[in-house]
């Protein structure tokens, strides 16, 4: 595996040193102290800046340090890399003395910074509007750091203010709070500043200003926590009923509280309809192609459905792990066989119901889905080409938007993926383990490998087509299925070219389609993990076998669904990360291990 990182748009000028005495290490022969820094409009800009540097690197699936392991260690990916860490999550081979740190010190990192900047930006020589949305940029930057703990490691602490060198700083890290003053905290957080930024950058500062927050992220990241407190995972939940801190307080509710739902859809509705007034919406490309209108989301930087999203600048590695290794690639993004199986026929229709026990498909007659033979047509929509596997044809748009399929055409030729192809395994680690590769968010035409042309990228961390499936998710459990349910649903799907969902359906019969939907519409995106957690289904989901083409076969044979591996989830242990070991060593007699660890 090739691993670098480079480093743009939000590029340090400086680094927080935490000793004796905070100050920013600006040259070898030049050190700031924060009194210097803050006397400055310029060092002020800088030091928000890196705040925002700690934003987690989550279009990085693929690196040995756990930024964002979470797309692998779901049932949307594998990789063929050992020495990851979403391999070790897979294979059951984690622990509190190997679980990475970077997720955990980022944040906290992020979180000292921001109360740095939000207790030092009132000494700054600026005017006052621009202090007040710095100030709130930094509020809800701080939230944000926070949910990035609690959604992996459960109820911890809030850290309203910069530890000075002289506090206690194993009793303060050591404390686990309740997880809805947890929560509160960051609800609050984003109401603040919520009141103190604009919902929208102003088109005149777009340029300079893209990626800051808005009052549309905090929105966003408080219908998400709202979401999260709703669902089972967190919503008296019995695995964690006598989970308690040292001073005998449930980290968890006990009992199950159904309004938090309607809570969840309430606000969710209204960020919607505050949003849209403000001109965001659903994304559509120029033709309105269904294809395309899902595919150049990912491209267009900066879009109407954007909310919050970090700037990658030309970001090449996600390019060159998606790759072909026949283009210069490294193949190593590797969708399943269960989510090339989720995704519906073009007119809406489930093509797989179920499984055997030996994990072959059990296929719907009525779909007109074809697990063997080859088409002899191009599609009308020219989506996909002659001679390729009926398995890949006549699917909705996202798919074609979503994956690399073994004999589709990418960039300049179509690819092979099977023993004696030219994109096949040659030895190390660089091939696809599943036959197929993830195409989202990858530029077809203005990258190439070959000669290091590469564009711009952002990740999104929310977007407006999240709320829409949030807002349904959080209505349906809270009063069924509606008409609203089925009209934020029916939009996402729309927009794809799918037809809306079938009328009639019960409250549990939209579960499952809402579920369904948020695994298409939001694949790769950081989200599958984390549904399949908050459902308290990742025992089934995250466990078992994970099946794919046979890689190691050529012709015909390689279009056989082939065992990848079996995965492993012990419930409910898994449910939570470990905390660091060394981390608890500090104050093992005050710092609490997350259950099963």
């Amino acid at each position: 595996m090739k691993y670098y990182i480079v480093f743009i748009n939000l590029v340090l000028s400086f680094f927080i040193l935490q000793s004796c005495e905070d100050f920013l290490d600006k040259a070898p022969d030049e050190d700031l102290t924060l009194e210097d820094v803050f006397s400055n409009e310029q060092t002020t800009e800088r030091f928000l800046a890196s705040v925002y540097y700690n934003l987690p690197w989550e279009m990085n699936f693929a690196n040995d340090w756990g930024e964002n392991p979470f797309v692998g260690a779901s049932d949307e990916m594998d990789l063929p890399f050992t020495d990851i860490f979403s391999t070790w999550m897979n294979m059951g081979a984690w622990s509190a003395d190997n679980v990475p740190q970077d997720i955990w010190d980022m944040s906290f990192r992020g979180i000292r910074k921001a109360n740095i900047f939000i207790e030092n930006i009132e000494k700054a020589p600026i005017n006052e509007n621009k202090k007040k949305e710095w100030k709130g940029e930094a509020i809800f930057l701080r939230a944000f750091f926070h949910f990035q703990l609690l959604r992996i490691y459960g109820p911890m602490n809030v850290y309203e203010n910069a530890l000075k060198p002289n506090e206690d700083f194993t009793s303060i890290l050591s404390q686990r709070i309740p997880l809805e003053k947890c929560t509160d905290f960051i609800i609050n957080e984003c109401d603040r500043a919520a009141e103190m930024l604009p919902i929208k950058i102003d088109p005149v500062k777009f340029n300079q200003y893209a990626g800051h927050a808005t009052k549309a992220a905090s929105m966003a990241l408080k219908a998400r926590v709202l979401l999260y407190l709703a669902s089972p995972l967190w919503n008296g939940n019995p695995d964690y009923a006598n989970f308690t801190n040292k001073e005998g307080e449930n980290l968890f509710p006990k009992e199950y509280d159904e309004n938090k739902w309607q809570k969840a859809a309430s606000y969710t509705k209204q960020a919607i309809d505050e949003l849209e007034s403000a001109g965001y919406g659903l994304f559509f490309s120029e033709s309105s192609d269904p294809l395309k209108n899902y595919r150049d989301l990912f491209l267009e930087l900066h879009n109407k459905e954007i909310l919050f999203a970090r700037n990658f600048g030309a970001f090449a590695q996600i390019e060159q792990i998606a790759g072909p290794n026949g283009m210069g690639g490294w193949s190593g993004l590797c969708p399943t066989q269960g989510l090339i199986d989720a995704y519906q026929m073009a007119d809406g229709s489930t093509p797989i119901t179920n499984y055997d026990n030996n994990g072959q498909p059990v296929i719907n007659p009525n779909s007109g889905y074809q697990e063997k033979g080859f088409t002899t047509e191009d599609s009308p929509k020219g989506y996909y080409l002659k001679d390729i596997l009926n398995m890949y044809a006549n699917r909705e748009p996202r798919f074609y938007a979503s994956i690399t399929y073994n004999n589709s055409f990418w960039r300049t030729r179509r690819v092979d993926f099977a023993k004696d192809g030219v994109d096949g395994r040659k030895g190390g680690s660089d091939y696809t383990t599943t036959g197929y590769l993830m195409r989202k968010f990858l530029d077809e035409g203005g990258v190439n490998l070959i000669t290091g042309r590469f564009t711009n990228k952002t990740w999104i961390f929310f977007r407006l087509g999240e709320l829409y499936l949030n807002y349904a998710e959080a209505l349906n459990e809270a009063q069924g299925p509606i008409d609203d349910v089925y009209k934020y649903v029916d939009a996402i799907r729309n927009r794809s070219g799918l037809p809306g969902l079938p009328t009639g359906l019960s409250k549990d019969e939209m579960r499952d389609q809402i579920r369904h939907e948020r695994r298409i519409e939001l694949a790769f995106e950081t989200h599958r993990y984390f549904d399949c957690h908050r459902w308290k289904i990742a025992q089934v989901t995250d466990n078992g076998p994970i099946y794919g083409m046979n890689i190691n076969a050529s012709g015909t044979d390689f279009y056989s669904r082939t065992k990848v591996e079996d995965r492993v989830f012990e419930s409910p242990k898994h449910y939570l990360w470990p905390i660091y070991q060394n981390e608890i060593n500090k104050a093992p007699e005050l710092f609490i291990q997350n259950p099963g660890w």
